[in-house]
């Protein structure tokens, strides 16, 4: 069992990415990362192990964008952003890991923000 939050993230975590492992096909995978400040998004190609595009609240030109990096609006401009980026990059399709963390809150604004952006997951 595990003794801590972080811990207890990182099974949550390493269960969820063997569940995606399963279902995954062709498609990248979109994966989050959240701190008490920012939130970070990227799309991960695991065939070649590199990350395609990313965004974060940590960006200059998302400093500009939002005041606060660790609230529902912040998340909700970075998936967004995800989604523009991806697009350009010619991705469509993605599959979304939440990385363990729950899917409410800050999590779930930026799956929707990136659906609404034309992301399909």
């Amino acid at each position: 069992m595990a003794t801590d939050k972080k811990q207890a993230r990182q099974k949550r975590s390493k269960r969820v990415r063997s569940r995606i492992q399963k279902i995954r096909g062709d498609r990248m995978r979109l994966t989050i990362f959240r701190s008490a400040r920012h939130i970070y998004a990227q799309i991960i190609d695991d065939a070649e192990g590199k990350t395609l595009v990313s965004a974060s609240t940590v960006e200059k030109e998302m400093r500009s964008k939002i005041k606060n990096g660790g609230n529902t609006d912040a998340a909700a401009t970075i998936g967004q952003t995800i989604a523009e980026r991806a697009l350009k990059a010619d991705i469509k399709r993605v599959v979304f890991d939440r990385s363990g963390f729950l899917y409410h809150g800050r999590t779930r604004k930026l799956a929707e923000a990136a659906r609404e952006g034309g992301l399909e997951f």
